[in-house]
């Protein structure tokens, strides 16, 4: 049982797709990172009262420029981007 879920949003350059996602402040400027993030929150404590044991593991990446970037890591001084490579296997 379960869920796998994909959100992909592609567009140009300044379109506003890392603000959707990422969002700025508090209240109705929160994105949907952070809004998933408290929804999933919420419903996992309804469930854990109802006794289910269940794990939830996620990630939230961007890809710009041939490059991959975590936008759940807190640490932005130190951007951690990691190379994408295709194989032809």
């Amino acid at each position: 049982d379960g869920y796998n879920v994909t959100l992909f949003s592609y567009g140009q350059t300044g379109s506003g797709k890392t603000h959707t996602m990422q969002g700025t402040g508090v209240g109705v400027m929160r994105g949907l990172i952070p809004r998933s993030i408290d929804q999933i929150g919420e419903h996992q404590v309804q469930l854990k009262n109802d006794g289910w044991t269940f794990s939830v593991e996620m990630s939230f990446l961007e890809i710009y420029n041939e490059s991959l970037r975590d936008l759940l890591r807190d640490d932005r001084k130190e951007e951690c981007k990691h190379e994408i490579q295709v194989s032809s296997d």
